[in-house]
């Protein structure tokens, strides 16, 4: 029969003895686990979508903030001498008459970097506005529910029945001067309602998780589960559905200056010179290829980039 107290005495003495060194080792080997936006880093930084997105949006947002590093010439002064002059002369890359002049003679390369701008401004704007209030009406919905939740929705309903470039349309008739500031509310006054939607959806499911119902039994106030619990697990998909939807406000900015319902002369945007593009199709068609390559190109580098978010926070796409 196995002596008990020499067992006890065996237990405690193996309860309060140091680690060994290689118990020591043990944990500190083991690989520290990774949150959700550290796994999304991790395979963002590998996606070569990511990388090339992510180099041209930098190099837009250098372009707009600083145009006169790219080119010295003014993008509204023109002279009748360059009208339509289309051919460059060699080794004038960079230069005014690189991409050649339009109509009054103004630059088109001075115009594209300078055009930059009011699309940069146009669509980072209106993206932070329209996540701020969606994301606030969603969450308050999705949180709190019945009546709240009732009211809400069918708001978000209201306006996302208005179709969008139509409404958009509608609201820049009632100004007489559009400025950007002006093209970017007409814009956030009806986009809104996408991020409304998945967050309310979003809050939903994350409130229905264990730490938000411990957090509760603690005692922590409503605003504190909000801002500490509901918000930072359910940001995902908005962050990934305004980072896409940031093209296609861009793209709705340039339509408007198309129709000639947005911005307008002498405000520089290139759609405002795709317009004018047109209809000097024949004889003057780049005028209207360069600001449309460049409106593609920022359109799709942020949709990759959009893209390449969605990939890396959604498990079932890795």
């Amino acid at each position: 029969m196995p002596d008990v107290t020499k067992t006890a005495a065996t237990a405690v003495e193996d309860a309060v003895a140091p680690p060994s060194v290689t118990d020591t080792a043990a944990p500190a080997k083991a690989e520290k686990g990774r949150s959700l936006w550290g796994d999304a880093w991790a395979d963002l930084r590998r996606n070569p979508y990511f990388i090339v997105s992510s180099v041209l949006i930098v190099l837009l947002l250098v372009i707009s903030g600083f145009p006169s590093m790219f080119t010295s010439a003014s993008p509204t002064a023109g002279d009748l001498v360059h009208h339509f002059l289309s051919k460059p002369e060699l080794g004038s890359v960079g230069s005014p008459e690189w991409l050649g002049y339009d109509q009054q003679g103004r630059s088109v390369y001075a115009r594209l970097i300078y055009g930059t701008r009011a699309s940069v401004i146009v669509g980072i704007s209106v993206t932070l506005i329209v996540t701020l209030v969606g994301g606030v009406m969603g969450m308050l919905a999705g949180y709190f529910g019945g009546v709240w939740d009732a009211v809400l929705s069918r708001i978000t309903d209201v306006f996302f029945g208005i179709p969008f470039l139509l409404g958009a349309m509608v609201v820049l008739q009632s100004f007489t001067e559009r400025t950007i500031w002006v093209v970017v509310f007409a814009l956030a006054f009806l986009g809104w309602t996408q991020i409304t939607r998945v967050m309310r959806g979003a809050v939903i499911t994350v409130k229905q998780a264990d730490y938000v119902h411990a957090a509760k039994a603690l005692g922590a106030g409503t605003t504190r589960i909000l801002i500490r619990h509901i918000l930072p697990n359910a940001m995902a998909p908005v962050i990934v559905v305004a980072t896409i939807a940031l093209g296609g406000y861009i793209s709705a900015e340039a339509t408007l200056s198309y129709l000639g319902l947005g911005l307008s002369a002498p405000t520089v945007s290139w759609g405002v010179d795709v317009s004018a593009g047109v209809a000097q199709i024949r004889v003057a068609p780049h005028v209207l290829l360069w600001p449309s390559i460049m409106l593609s190109i920022t359109v799709l580098a942020f949709i990759m980039l959009g893209e390449a978010v969605r990939n890396a926070l959604d498990p079932k796409l890795r």
